[in-house]
């Protein structure tokens, strides 16, 4: 069977296999929609308050930075563009496919234009990565759902991140009541006798998505504060 390979790049998770965090076109499990509590949340349809589309220069300035996070973090420098090495995608064929369109630029993957991203590590013990994207609501709604969807029939696969191998497993984790819509999963990455488990949840709030990735304890420590920031008004 032949497996086509995907530039790094959905929903920002390859440089983190080899890190062991951020970067494998794979993402993972489980979307998180309405529920009986839910049921009043607004439909993608770009209709309502936040559906302004934002520029990718407004977007960095929404980003959390050094003084939101407080003491103990530092902020990765930024990777060269097409700096992350190819990925092939074994045993999850709808992930296959979809980390191909990534790559070839033809849809599947969070590719939007308008985006911003950082990046930082905590007192040498985890790191924390948010994206930021802007788009009409209805295609980050079906972006981001198309590549969580394809991750629920997948709750185990491996990726060659160029010639090493991992193991990456996926569990969904429960969703916080924030935002239109919201996604949230635990990868356990294994390659070489070492372990490491990311959490990656995404939040759509009107024409702003939000996904904050990493250590399970940084990224819950500051959703809140990064969807604040990154929906603020005025």
């Amino acid at each position: 069977m032949q497996h086509r390979t995907a530039s790094a790049a959905v929903l920002g998770i390859t440089a983190l296999t080899l890190a062991i965090l951020p970067g494998c076109s794979p993402s993972s499990p489980a979307r998180t929609t309405t529920s009986s509590s839910d049921s009043a949340a607004p439909r993608p349809d770009g209709n309502g308050r936040g559906d302004a589309v934002l520029s990718s220069p407004e977007l960095a300035v929404r980003l959390l930075d050094e003084n939101d996070l407080v003491t103990g973090y530092t902020r990765k420098p930024d990777r060269p563009s097409g700096g992350d090495a190819d990925v092939t995608v074994l045993g999850c064929p709808a992930l296959d496919d979809l980390g191909a369109d990534a790559a070839t630029g033809s849809g599947g993957g969070l590719d939007f234009p308008r985006s911003a991203k950082t990046a930082f590590t905590y007192t040498g013990s985890g790191e924390v990565t948010e994206e930021l994207y802007s788009d009409a609501a209805i295609k980050l709604s079906d972006g981001t759902g198309r590549i969580f969807d394809a991750m629920t029939g997948c709750p185990a696969y491996q990726v060659l991140a160029g010639s090493t191998p991992v193991d990456i497993a996926t569990q969904e984790a429960p969703a916080p009541r924030l935002g239109d819509e919201r996604w949230s999963h635990l990868l356990t990455f294994s390659s070489g006798g070492a372990e490491t488990v990311v959490k990656q949840t995404a939040i759509r709030d009107g024409s702003v998505l939000l996904i904050v990735s990493g250590s399970p304890a940084l990224v819950d420590r500051h959703l809140d504060t990064a969807l604040a920031k990154a929906t603020a008004t005025g």
